[in-house]
């Protein structure tokens, strides 16, 4: 039957068959002609995806096949529609042209691209980074490395599975590659959403991997990287190498080195801190990540950068010092600020202008983008040299102008240069001497055929002649039959016409020849010229990659004097104590998005080791004290980025891990409740405390029952305090005021409450904190304020003054007291004259509409009623 079927087969499927046997996880875009088709399973994907038509050919005498295509010029629109659904994708060209070949025409991918490997433009966000991630797994280690091939940053790590999921969560890889056999692994550890891909487990081999990555430095060892005993980490970056040669990305001479993720370097967050504060993503769809407020960069560069700087913020005091020294010039130098940004407004993507340098995919416009931005850092250099500021001219000492280079693209390379080089119009006058005669003859054949036409005119004396062009004959003579006798000997006539007679001449001949040649002699030199320009500018890219990491320094720190200017943010003063003094901070998303002319509530907060290690903040829901956790978060992640910080002056001790407990985090689709998840972060928190931890805990326990919640909270402040090796500073909000009890008890845990106002019995959020725990926490007045159906509060209202009364148990019996029963009922009313008027009274009354003061004043006179 198979041979049947084989023999049935038409040439051009038999090809297809073959090349999709190599790329069996691909959707292969065959090109057919002017258009890339797709066919089976793979025509049924991409109609879906792309939303064309499904239709089906012959495949041979007997048998069809789904087919669904679309125009090779439209690939720019489709490709990346196809690569963001998660699909790899197979890009089969035809390799030699048509026309010269009888039969079917040779065919050969010239590109795999996957999510996480791609150099297009369309596939790529601007101001992100496309990483492909590669994890490898060990008995107690893990090894993850990350590639962006489009800017050519390659860095490592190793650690447990915690830590690497942290760094997936930060990096937000497109795409990740592992082992076959880590299957079960990967998905017991690691979150579903991402795109993977499964390798042979030989790639995953410490021997393979060393050798891939000496190679590709062309370096003994790796010790220069720092890496060389990280063996998790080398095969993970190995398995990347690997990949690559795979997707048939071959020219990656832009990946000269690799750089190691220091986890002692940056301060730690777990996977839950990093998503429960908002840094780069928002948790709720419309919301807005602390990014969003600080990404005023003007580079695709300095926007990369910037999220790196806010997943990774450093513990180094003197890096950070110097960021904020560099700040700090910007911040008071209006005139410098405006000279950068004039240079950086045009630079364009440097980093990744190059990388296209580098594996050749280059077209002459981007060429021409890049001249120009070396030219813009010329004045940015000057600008940073000229400055007081020390920091600012070490960085402009690392800028490398490129003088040769720009040169020699502006001397060379037209300033409208097309987008391919085949269009013409590529290469300036005099690079070329052939080249510049090929044009003259070329551009001025217009001239050449009218002079050619008048000196003839005037030889042969027929007035009538006319010099003209088809595709048949080419250039010809053409003579009305009046001046036929006039007609030279030497000339040779090719058509007979109803009223004239068409010649060529030999130098008609002569000049046809030229004409027609020149244009393809022109795209030839052209080419060759600009492939030996491009050959030129591969040597610079490691400079010019150099001044894309300070560029991205510059813009981000740009960034953050302008919005420190906007914002009214000050300098934080970094200091190695363990206190954190922040006095009247704001939350920077919150206060942004405040209604025009609403002020933010602005509130201190004091921690140290020694003596308010723990506050016990309480008050209603609603009043701030989940945004008071946060405000104090982000404010010491801003500070050790090298940011301004939204406050009147903030001092900060350094702190090494932030972690968050706050909001619910559910994780029912793999059947974990709110109270899990709740566990299972609080638990992380606890298990890897440092003395330089920064802990905020948000209404621990309200998963469970009152007193199992009670018992946890109480039990995890204690624990916090009594740690015999970490006094982690913590924020701990409840609505459990049974723990007010703990700061009687502690020396190091002081009680705050999130202050409100209660005016006829309607209450206003202060959002002030001041010291002191709260009385109560009116919940049953904001169930009111959310438009709760008023006998639903007004019972829950009876129920909360009778538990306050009795505190649920009577102390001396232990007793556990009824509470008073709803009686729906009211049938007493039939039996008492004065409760019958009463009731008439109720019937008539639309509690809906009522206002808190109108019932109470209602309330006094039914009394009264009843005395």
């Amino acid at each position: 039957m198979a041979k049947t079927q084989e023999a049935k087969e038409t040439p051009l499927m038999k090809q297809y068959n073959q090349i999709k046997s190599k790329y069996p996880g691909a959707l292969l875009l065959f090109r057919v002609g002017d258009f890339y088709e797709t066919f089976g399973e793979d025509a049924v994907k991409a109609s879906k995806v792309l939303n064309i038509i499904l239709t089906k050919r012959a495949n041979g005498s007997a048998s069809h096949i789904e087919l669904a295509g679309f125009p090779h010029h439209a690939m720019d629109n489709y490709l990346p529609k196809l690569v963001r659904a998660g699909h790899r994708v197979a890009i089969c060209d035809q390799l030699e042209d048509p026309k010269s070949v009888k039969g079917i025409v040779k065919r050969g991918v010239t590109e795999l691209v996957t999510p996480g490997v791609s150099f297009d433009d369309n596939v790529l966000e601007t101001g992100r980074n496309n990483y492909l991630a590669s994890i490898h797994f060990s008995k107690n280690t893990l090894g993850v490395a990350f590639l962006d091939i489009s800017t050519g940053e390659f860095m490592t790590a190793s650690g447990n599975a915690s830590y690497i999921d942290k760094l997936l969560q930060g990096f937000q890889p497109s795409e990740i590659i592992y082992s076959k056999s880590a299957r079960e692994h990967f998905s017991h550890k690691f979150s579903d959403d991402y795109n993977v891909h499964h390798l042979e487990d030989w790639i995953y081999a410490f021997d393979f991997a060393y050798e891939k990555l000496t190679k590709q430095f062309k370096t003994n060892s790796l010790k220069g990287f720092g890496i060389e005993n990280l063996e998790e980490g080398i095969i993970a970056a190995g398995a990347i190498l690997h990949y690559l040669e795979e997707t048939e990305h071959k020219k990656i001479e832009h990946i000269a080195s690799i750089s190691r993720i220091e986890e002692e370097k940056y301060v730690w967050m777990d996977k839950f801190t990093i998503r429960n504060l908002e840094l780069v993503y928002p948790q709720q769809e419309g919301g807005i990540p602390l990014i969003q407020i600080l990404d005023k960069t003007l580079t695709p560069m300095g926007s990369r950068q910037i999220k790196k700087w806010m997943v990774l913020p450093v513990k180094d005091k003197a890096v950070i010092e110097e960021r904020l020294q560099i700040v700090e010039a910007f911040h008071s130098n209006q005139d410098l600020t405006e000279q950068l940004s004039a240079s950086l407004k045009s630079m364009g993507d440097v980093e990744r202008l190059i990388s296209k340098v580098a594996v050749g995919r280059v077209n002459p416009r981007e060429l021409n983008q890049l001249k120009k931005a070396l030219g813009l850092m010329v004045p940015l250099k000057k600008a940073l040299e000229e400055s007081e500021e020390q920091a600012l001219k070490k960085l402009s000492n690392q800028i490398n102008l490129c003088e040769y280079l720009y040169e020699l693209i502006d001397s060379q390379l037209m300033e409208d240069a097309p987008l391919h080089t085949n269009q013409g119009n590529l290469i300036r006058e005099g690079v070329d001497p052939e080249l510049d005669d090929l044009k003259k003859i070329a551009f001025s054949g217009k001239d050449y055929l009218l002079q050619l036409q008048k000196r003839e005119m005037e030889k042969t004396g027929i007035t009538s002649l006319k010099v003209a062009y088809n595709k048949v004959f080419g250039y010809y003579l053409e003579v009305t039959n009046s001046h036929k006798d006039k007609v030279p000997q030497e000339w040779i006539r090719k058509q007979t016409l109803v009223n004239a007679e068409r010649y060529i001449t030999e130098e008609l001949k002569e000049y046809e020849e030229k004409i027609l040649g020149a244009e393809d002699k022109m795209v030839v030199i052209e080419q060759r010229i600009f492939q030996s320009l491009l050959q030129n500018a591969m040597d610079f890219v490691s400079p010019i990659q150099q001044n894309a990491k300070i560029i991205a320094q510059v813009d981000c720190l740009l960034s953050f004097a302008e919005i420190a200017r906007a914002n009214d943010y000050v300098k934080p003063q970094i200091s190695e104590t363990t206190a954190l003094d922040i006095k009247l901070g704001r939350h920077p998303v919150i206060e942004q998005q405040l209604p025009h002319g609403e002020e933010y509530i602005p509130n201190d907060v004091f921690l140290d080791n020694e003596s308010q290690q723990i506050m016990i903040i309480t008050g209603p829901n609603m009043a701030g004290k989940s945004a008071l956790l946060r405000q104090t978060a982000l404010i010491v992640l801003m500070a050790q980025m090298g940011c301004y910080v939204p406050a009147k002056s903030a001092e900060i001790g350094l702190v090494d891990k932030v972690f968050t407990r706050v909001g619910a985090s559910d994780n029912l689709s793999k059947g974990e409740s709110t109270f899990m998840v709740e566990m299972t972060e609080t638990a992380s928190i606890l298990n890897n405390l440092s003395d330089r931890s920064l802990v905020l805990m948000d209404e621990i326990g309200r998963g469970t029952s009152t007193y199992d919640g009670v018992s946890i909270a109480w039990s995890i402040v204690e624990f916090l305090h009594n740690h015999p090796k970490s006094k982690a500073k913590t924020l701990f909000a409840t609505h459990y005021h049974e723990l007010n009890q703990l700061a009687h008890d502690f020396p190091r845990i002081k009680n705050y409450n999130v202050s409100v106002k209660e005016i006829d019995g309607e209450i206003i959020f202060l959002r002030k904190l001041k010291k002191g725990g709260s009385e109560h926490s009116f919940g049953i007045h904001v169930a009111h304020l959310a438009g709760m159906p008023n006998p639903v509060v007004l019972r829950a209202n009876e129920i909360m003054h009778h538990l306050e009364k009795d505190k649920i148990r009577d102390k001396a019996n232990r007793k556990m007291h009824e509470v008073p029963k709803n009686n729906y009922q009211l049938n007493m009313f039939e039996a008492d004259p004065v409760l019958s008027e009463i009731k008439d009274l109720l019937d008539k009354l639309d509690i809906n509409s009522m206002s808190p003061v109108e019932a109470l004043l209602k309330l006094n006179e039914l009394k009264s009623k009843l005395n």
